[in-house]
């Protein structure tokens, strides 16, 4: 017998060829055995001496592996974390020793492998036996792997399945799991080697933290929790002896459907005899365990966020983050991997408490069973200065499944950027005219100059635009939200009562693409991707930005001009239990200190007194910030900010409609204040912390407020 006609044997598709084979098997295992100690035995079959050579050639050991993991995401609740998502590519929880029931490890060993604790990783007995067996039924009804040698075929599997080249990986996987005489004796060779390097405990713990359940479901402890919904340490008896019933045809005799029990049942009760003919259990244990029905406890489904217990939303952003953290690994293959294998705990800044007040304020106002058009409601907070992001809600339900949950739910992220949730973002409306007051302080000018707030059409080529091209356009008329605004005012004012015409007349005085710049230099970017647009009309916010842009825009003002890039994920802590650096803490002064003072001061106006006066807490903290309304209301916002606290409040038409919502009623109120009530019941819950209660804010520059400022310079990075 030639070494390919070794290597196919099993292949050839009969029984008597299958059982003529593995009576050689059977033979040829001892001689094997003993090669091993002894290389230069001479074997006579030409047969034998090829599958020794192959068995030669083998490497000597097998290592066990660290195998692949859950992981998990984690929240803030009362200043402790709290996990609210399970994401893996296997559901396996690794557990030491003293975590397994022995009932578990007294029905592996009764039903896999009688005599585990006697042999050195291959029962030469067993194979003997089972040979003979398999001969006299005329097919074959036995086996003879022990637990070793079944270690060593899912440690095989397990690394064929983590192969990056497709072809590889189903030539590796198909070589784990073939029927040749060559894969029996690879696993034998393995697992001898295997039997030298570790105890038997340890042998015994690898395969039952490494062995198939059904499914995606991977080792002993999330098998007992996914089945019985217990701890692996604490199954009962006919418990344990139904699991290890599974794994010798796990997706046959798992208990996910009641089809299965009967195959479960039938292996668990050989496996009861074989415990009790073992002395394992006595007659009592034993016929009680016969008598116990097949009754398992499913855990309901737990992979990914659309199973996280809260945040879901939030749990998404900061999966999609998870690629970019250089924790996992230094190139995107490398942390492609590293979460895949699992193990991983990611620490995000979200707090669950604020989290849930956010949440339902936005159930309450913005309805999402709302059928009369497509509403959409969110809210986010962050911490001027870092950039954490501590509330991320919306009030459509998150749901990813292939059929969308239905009418209340959606698996668009309104709050992020088309890359991070699918969501192209909103018009801001007038919260953009922050960016042309900043930059006309920036410019020198202030508060006290008066400018034109008449509606009116604009010759859009008397807009200074280093960027765009207006020549030859035809005059265009822009109007005020409302009708009776209008006439000579003060900056300050045009500022207060959110004058559109006055902040053109602004822009006519400076370069429209120096204001896009400045709001760039604020973090300010089009959720879609494309260009922040530089046009005229975009002085009155008809460029589409997420809400968490906007709130890291507000978040600048509170932090004195100090722009932090938005982050959800504070920090990694890895398999082997470090703590390693979550996103990055990207912080630029956006703006001088003194016009961004100036600027908080212009803003508080608009909450004391001004269009976001029906938004404002009322609890004493000082806040700042502006209100946004697009065309026919359709998009409406509330920016706003403390020293500690920013939030942006978003409510709108989430599908390119145009229904206004001051012409309609929400939850029993005009829809145009519905922002205005989610805004003020959430920010006072947030002031309502210590650690989130803002102070006072520095005093604004008075050359900038009154008198002839001067040219402010750039300010530097930091």
């Amino acid at each position: 017998m030639s070494q390919s006609s070794v290597s196919d044997y099993g292949k050839r598709g009969t029984v008597f060829g299958s059982l003529v084979g593995l009576v050689f098997f059977s033979l040829l295992a001892g001689v094997l055995v003993a090669s091993l100690a002894l290389p230069s035995i001479l074997v006579a079959s030409r047969s034998a001496s090829a599958s020794i050579g192959f068995f030669d050639n083998l490497p000597g050991y097998l290592t066990i592996d660290a195998q692949t993991q859950r992981n998990q995401i984690f929240a803030q609740r009362d200043g402790a974390p709290v996990a609210i998502a399970t994401i893996y590519d296997q559901d396996r929880q690794s557990v030491a020793w003293d975590a397994v029931s022995p009932f578990i490890t007294q029905a592996t060993v009764a039903g896999e492998d009688r005599r585990f604790w006697e042999h050195g990783g291959v029962d030469v007995k067993a194979i003997v036996r089972a040979a003979a067996g398999n001969l006299a039924h005329k097919s074959i009804t036995s086996g003879s792997s022990t637990i070793a040698m079944q270690l060593v075929k899912n440690i095989l599997i397990q690394r064929a399945l983590r192969v990056d080249d497709p072809a590889k990986k189903k030539a590796a996987y198909a070589a784990a799991i073939d029927d040749t005489l060559n894969r029996k004796l690879r696993e034998m060779k393995f697992a001898i080697g295997l039997e030298k390097r570790y105890s038997k405990k340890e042998i015994l713990l690898g395969y039952l933290n490494i062995a198939g359940f059904g499914g995606n479901t991977y080792g002993i402890e999330s098998a007992a929790q996914k089945y019985f919904s217990v701890s692996a340490k604490d199954v009962t008896l006919p418990q344990a002896a139904s699991l290890i019933a599974m794994v010798q045809q796990p997706n046959a005799r798992n208990l996910s459907d009641p089809s299965l029990y009967a195959a479960n049942k039938e292996r668990r009760d050989l496996i009861l005899f074989d415990m009790h003919d073992l002395g394992y259990i006595d007659d009592t244990a034993y016929q009680a365990a016969l008598a116990t029905p097949i009754k398992p406890k499913l855990r309901t489904p737990n992979n990914g966020c659309l199973y996280a217990a809260d945040a879901k939303s939030a749990c998404d952003f900061a999966l999609r983050l998870v690629p970019t953290l250089t924790a996992l690994g230094a190139t995107a293959d490398a942390r492609a991997a590293a979460w895949a294998a699992g193990g991983y705990n990611i620490y995000t800044s979200i707090d669950l408490n604020q989290q849930d007040v956010a949440q339902s304020n936005l159930i309450a106002s913005a309805p999402p069973q709302e059928s009369r058009f497509a509403l959409g409601a969110a809210a986010v907070a962050m911490q001027p200065g870092t950039g954490r992001i501590l509330v991320m809600a919306q009030n459509k339900g998150f749901d990813n499944s292939k059929d969308g949950g239905g009418p209340t739910t959606t698996a668009v992220d309104y709050m992020t950027d088309k890359q991070y949730g699918g969501s192209i973002g909103f018009q801001t409306g007038s919260t953009y005219k922050i960016f042309t007051l900043t930059e006309w302080l920036k410019k020198g000018h202030t508060l006290s100059e008066v400018v034109n707030g008449t509606s009116r059409a604009f010759d859009l080529s008397t807009f200074n635009s280093r960027c765009i091209n207006s020549d030859g356009q035809a005059p265009f008329v822009f109007h005020n939200d409302s009708p009776g605004e209008g006439g000579m005012m003060t900056v300050a004012a045009a500022t207060k009562n959110s004058v559109n015409l006055a902040f053109l007349s602004m822009a006519q005085k400076l370069d429209v693409c120096d204001i896009r710049d400045t709001a760039k230099a604020y973090g300010v970017h089009r959720a879609d991707g494309a260009e922040l647009g530089a046009q005229p009309a975009a002085i009155i916010g008809t460029n589409e930005i997420a809400p968490v842009t906007m709130a890291a825009a507000i978040a600048t003002v509170g932090a004195n001009g100090l722009y932090c890039a938005p982050t959800i994920i504070d920090k990694v802590v890895g398999p082997d239990g470090k703590d390693a650096p979550g996103q990055p803490r990207s912080c630029t002064q956006a703006i001088a200190p003194n016009v961004a003072a100036t600027v908080a001061y212009a803003l508080s106006a608009v909450m004391t007194a001004g269009t976001g006066t029906a938004g404002r807490p009322r609890d004493g903290v000082p806040i700042v910030g502006k209100t946004g309304t697009t065309d026919d209301a359709a998009q409406n916002w509330l920016i706003a900010t403390t020293t500690k606290m920013s939030l942006a409040v978003w409510v709108g038409n989430t599908d390119g409609g145009h229904r206004s919502l001051r012409k309609i009623t929400l939850a029993g109120t005009n829809g145009y204040n519905t922002k205005f009530n989610i805004f003020r019941n959430t920010m006072t819950s947030l002031n309502a912390n210590p650690d989130y209660r803002g102070g006072s804010f520095p005093a604004p520059d008075p050359a900038l407020v009154s008198g002839r400022g001067t040219a402010v310079s750039k300010a530097g990075a930091r």
